[in-house]
């Protein structure tokens, strides 16, 4: 790849892959979250209630596990050919979804769907660093942080209008013209430039790397996904998995470390800002997953809101993330230093963080809620796209996909942590309490529950959900303050001016 490829890229044709790119971040986003709403839809006409948990999962498990090939291979045979198998696999696996007669052809092909998903976030991400300068990059990178933002919390809304105007099927089919035009960008903007990937002699695949990384994060995330639900925490099956988890990461560090083009370089640890950087990005979704995900049943049970208002609550959060990811990221392309806003919107998020724990133990008002929920927003649009920022910034073009791809592999494996362990102190809580009522009911049915209940027993779930929901925010704001006290060892390296493509 030439040296200063960045630059020369001409402006039409930065726009023309930036925006593929960026219609590529929106399908992973949305399709991460438009699936919930239509799940009560689909399970009414295809069958199989027992097995639905799947169509999410089978769909996390296969993207998470694929998000570090599409990087190495994008370092390898280039982001043009690597975004077409992804996005192939992706549109292929939406058609099969939306024509699926049964509930295990809908399991089967979510998960071939997200074997194409895999790749959408690394490769767009990647992109950027294609076509951008690391000086440059901030501007781009706080744009798409903010558009996942906004895809995210839109996804839900959007599902439910397309499964109650046309059917839960157009959900999946609603991905092809889009996906479509992102490839049609995304072929013909890099096919302009040449080559982006400096080409070597050719090394063997690391199959081994690949497969027992595979079985590692299929073991941790289905123990993250079973645990509490098929079998309890402290039981054989938890024991099982944890075993299995740690056997196959142990031999896929032993492969790593032979290989001769190994999936993931060891050594590229060594550079703190990489290590550092992986660490905190998981410890940020953790937090923000870990703390997010049953804020809109604590307003509808606690407060009394309905779905539409208690949806409205998390608008804040996002409108904080849109503003400050896009502005900061023009702040920092102007000064050329991320540590700061780095620093500045981890700050942020310990402080909300403890700040909801205590609002919600005391039984604050909403508008305390709205506040907070604001500010926290701030801080991740600063925290988020800066993390990527600084990890591309650290390596040379040749492992860019690489160091991508681990940084989306250890925020999902974060954000499914966090998750878990918010699931896990509600339902200790829940438990604990005197409201004999199932915490996947009230997941399903929200303040519909509430119909089914006593006064005595509505005042009991407010009471559970508030000290379960003070524990969830205790723990998050916990890891972010590691988080936070990681990346004040980080060097305060300036963003480079060039694309640098020798090792080292």
């Amino acid at each position: 790849m030439p040296e200063n490829i960045a630059q020369a890229t001409p402006p039409a044709t930065r726009r023309i892959v930036l925006s593929g790119a960026l219609l590529a971040m929106l399908l992973a986003a949305l399709d991460s979250s438009i699936v919930n709403t239509a799940l009560p839809r689909m399970a009414a006409s295809l069958g199989g209630l027992s097995h639905l948990s799947w169509v999410v999962t089978g769909f996390m498990l296969s993207s998470t596990i694929t998000a570090p090939l599409y990087g190495k291979f994008s370092d390898i045979y280039g982001r043009r050919v690597t975004f077409g198998v992804s996005i192939g696999g992706f549109l292929l696996g939406s058609v099969l979804c939306g024509v699926a007669q049964n509930m295990d052809q809908l399991i089967i092909f979510r998960a071939l769907q997200g074997l194409g998903a895999g790749g959408l976030f690394v490769l767009a991400q990647a992109m950027i660093g294609d076509v951008v300068t690391p000086r440059q990059r901030p501007r781009y990178q706080g744009l798409f942080t903010g558009v996942f933002g906004l895809a995210s919390v839109a996804g839900p809304l959007l599902g439910g209008i397309i499964t109650q105007t046309l059917s839960w099927r157009w959900i999946f089919y609603v991905n092809l013209p889009i996906g479509a035009l992102a490839l049609v960008m995304i072929w013909a903007g890099l096919r302009s430039l040449g080559p982006t990937v400096a080409r070597g002699p050719a090394k063997p695949i690391d199959y081994a790397g690949a497969l027992t990384l595979a079985g590692a994060t299929t073991a941790l995330l289905l123990l993250l996904a079973w645990g509490g639900v098929q079998f309890p925490w402290v039981s054989p099956g938890t024991l099982a998995l944890s075993l299995l988890t740690l056997l196959f990461l142990a031999l896929f560090l032993w492969c790593e470390s032979r290989a001769a083009d190994p999936l993931v370089r060891l050594g590229l640890f060594r550079n703190p800002v990489i290590s550092r950087g992986c660490a905190v990005g998981g410890m940020v979704l953790f937090s923000m997953l870990g703390a997010l995900v049953f804020m809109p049943l604590y307003f509808q049970l606690v407060f009394g809101m309905s779905p539409a208002e208690s949806g409205a609550m998390i608008l804040p959060q996002v409108a904080g993330m849109l503003f400050s990811s896009v502005i900061g990221g023009q702040i920092v392309a102007r000064i050329g230093r991320y540590r700061p806003f780095l620093l500045a919107g981890l700050g942020i998020e310990t402080v909300c963080l403890i700040g909801l724990a205590f609002f919600a133990a005391y039984d604050a008002s909403p508008l305390w809620f709205l506040l907070l929920m604001g500010l926290f927003g701030l801080g991740m649009g600063m925290g988020m796209p800066n993390l990527i920022n600084a990890i591309q910034n650290a390596v040379p073009h040749g492992e860019l996909g690489a160091a991508t791809g681990v940084l989306v592999f250890t925020r999902s494996l974060g954000g499914a942590v966090g998750v878990a362990a918010s699931a896990a102190i509600m339902a200790i809580s829940l438990a604990r309490s005197h409201a004999k009522i199932d915490i996947g009911l009230l997941h399903g049915q929200g303040i519909h529950a509430l119909t089914h209940l006593s006064p005595a027993q509505h005042i009991a779930i407010a009471g559970a959900y508030r000290t379960a929901l003070t524990g969830s925010f205790t723990l998050c704001g916990v890891v972010m303050v590691l988080g936070f006290w990681l990346v004040l060892g980080l060097p305060d390296v300036r963003l480079r001016t060039e694309i640098r493509t020798a090792n080292g």
